[in-house]
C-alpha cells in the first residue's frame, strides 16, 4: 500500500474530492457568515492590492460574505501544497491552478462546474470567452470546470544595450533582416557571452529543472512530449532529440546559453535575451537597461510558432461554500474586473484582447510591440504540456533528463530512458 507521501496528486484530488464531496454544497444558513479563501502563486502586492479591491468591491453587495482572504502559496511547490490541504480537509474555496494540473483537476470532479454561474451573471457576457483559451478547462462533457484567468505568451525580450556592447546586431534588426531563428540567436548568444563574460540567451525559471518550460524552444523543431492523446511518450522522437541536441550544444560547446548550476538574470542585465511572459514586463522598470526590445519566439527549423502559459481559476466542490465561491468568481471576472486584472493577467476575453485595451493594462508595452507580437501569440499559441498525473511525471522527466546536461551526454539514449520511466504512467 502506498504512503499518503507517493500517493499521486491526481490520486490525491480525486480521493478529496469523494471524501469532501458529501460535505459541500449546502451553503450557510441565514445568519451564518461567509468567509472565502483563495489560494493564489503571487505576493505582489500591487496584485494582491488589486485583488482585495475587487473583493471589497463584492462584500459591498454580499454582506452574507464576511471575508475574502487571497492565501499566497510558494510556487515551486504550489500544487503540492494545494493537494495536500485538500487531503488534510482544509481545502481552500477557490484556488488558481497551473496549466500542467488542469487536467487532474478538470478530470476527478474536483472542480464546480461554473457555466450555469457565469450564464446568468448580469453583464457577463460568455460568449466573450475566447474558445482556445477555455479548451484546456473543460470536462469532456463540455462544462467550464476553470475561468482561463491569464493566457500569457512566451516571448522573448532583448537586451539592445548588451547585443550593442559585443558589437552585434540588435534584435529589430535581425528580424527585419529575416534571421530570427534559433541558430542564429545562438550563435549571437555565443559571441555575447565570449565578449562581456554575461550570457547569450535564457529560458527562464527553466534552471535544469522545470523542463516544461523547453516546449518554448522544442515546439520550433515541431516536438512534443508525448502523442496528441497522452498515451504514447514521444520524448525519443528525432525532432526531439534534435531540439535537445540544440540546447546542449548551446550550453557546453557554444556556451550561449548557461549552463547547469550558473545563474543569470535577464532584468538584472546578465543576458542578451531571455524567453519568459509578458507579465514579466514590468520587471524592465528597475532593471538598468535602457534599450530593450520584445520579439516572438525565434522560428525554428519547422517555422514560427508560439507558445502560450495559462493558468485556471476554478471553486472547489469540496470547499465550505462552493456556491458563493463560484458567485466571486463571477464577479471577478467579470468584463470590468477583467481589464483590471489584464494589467498582469492577459485576459480571455476576445473583445479585450486589441492591442489598444492591452496598452492601457500595460504601460511598459507600445501598442505596435501589443500587436504584432503579444496579440498573435495569445489567438494562435499552443498552451504549455500538461497530462493526469503532472507531479509524478514531472519528476519522472526532471530525474530522467539529468543525464542530459553532462557534457558528454548520450542524448538519444537518454531521452528514450524518460519514455521508458514515464511510458507507464501516460497509459494509466
Amino acid at each position: 500500500m502506498k504512503s499518503a507521501k507517493m500517493l499521486s496528486a491526481a490520486a490525491v484530488i480525486a480521493a478529496a474530492s469523494l471524501v469532501f464531496s458529501g460535505c459541500s454544497g449546502s451553503g450557510p444558513s441565514a445568519d451564518e457568515p461567509v468567509a472565502l479563501r483563495m489560494t493564489v502563486w503571487t505576493s505582489n502586492e500591487a496584485q494582491l492590492a488589486l485583488f482585495n479591491e475587487i473583493a471589497d468591491a463584492y462584500r459591498a453587495d454580499h454582506p452574507e460574505v464576511s471575508s475574502i482572504t487571497f492565501d499566497p502559496l510558494d510556487f515551486d511547490s504550489y500544487t503540492t501544497t494545494l493537494t495536500t490541504q485538500l487531503a488534510g480537509g482544509n481545502p481552500p474555496d477557490m484556488a488558481w491552478l497551473l496549466e500542467n494540473s488542469a487536467p487532474d483537476f478538470v478530470s476527478s470532479g474536483a472542480l464546480v462546474p461554473l457555466d450555469d454561474t457565469l450564464s446568468s451573471t448580469e453583464g457577463y457576457q460568455l460568449d466573450d470567452l475566447s474558445e482556445p483559451a477555455t479548451q484546456l478547462w473543460r470536462t469532456e462533457d463540455g462544462d467550464l470546470a476553470a475561468y482561463p484567468f491569464s493566457t500569457s505568451p512566451f516571448v522573448v525580450f532583448a537586451n539592445d544595450d548588451l547585443l550593442a556592447a559585443a558589437g552585434q546586431p540588435t534584435a529589430a534588426e535581425l528580424e527585419a533582416s529575416g534571421q530570427w531563428n534559433w541558430n542564429t540567436l545562438s550563435d549571437i548568444g555565443a559571441k555575447v557571452n565570449a565578449a562581456t563574460g554575461k550570457a547569450g540567451f535564457i529560458v527562464r525559471d527553466f534552471e535544469y529543472t522545470q523542463w516544461d518550460y523547453l516546449s518554448t524552444v522544442w515546439n520550433g523543431w515541431g516536438a512534443t512530449p508525448w502523442s496528441a492523446d497522452g498515451k504514447t511518450c514521444t520524448f525519443d522522437a528525432p525532432e526531439m532529440v534534435d531540439a535537445f541536441t540544440f540546447l546542449h550544444d548551446a550550453a557546453f560547446t557554444k556556451k550561449s546559453m548557461p549552463g547547469p548550476g550558473t545563474t543569470a538574470d535577464f532584468f538584472a542585465g546578465d543576458a542578451a535575451f531571455t524567453v519568459t511572459q509578458i507579465s514579466r514586463a514590468s520587471l524592465l522598470k528597475d532593471s538598468g537597461i535602457t534599450s530593450w526590445e520584445l520579439l516572438p519566439l525565434p522560428a525554428g527549423p519547422e517555422g514560427e510558432y508560439s507558445v502560450i502559459g495559462q493558468a485556471g481559476l476554478g471553486a472547489l466542490a469540496q470547499g465550505k461554500h462552493p456556491e458563493q465561491a463560484a458567485d466571486f468568481i463571477a464577479f471577478f471576472t467579470n468584463p470590468e474586473n477583467s481589464a483590471k486584472l489584464a494589467t498582469y493577467f492577459p485576459p480571455a476575453r476576445t473583445s479585450q484582447l486589441t492591442a489598444s485595451t492591452l496598452s492601457a493594462a500595460n504601460p511598459v508595452l507600445t501598442e505596435t510591440q501589443l500587436a504584432d507580437v503579444v496579440v498573435p501569440a495569445i489567438t494562435s499559441g499552443t498552451v504549455r504540456p500538461s497530462h493526469t498525473g503532472a507531479a509524478e511525471i514531472q519528476q519522472e522527466v526532471r530525474s530522467g533528463l539529468d543525464g542530459l546536461w553532462v557534457a558528454d551526454a548520450d542524448i538519444a539514449g537518454t531521452l528514450g530512458g524518460v519514455c521508458d520511466a514515464i511510458g507507464p504512467l501516460l497509459e494509466q
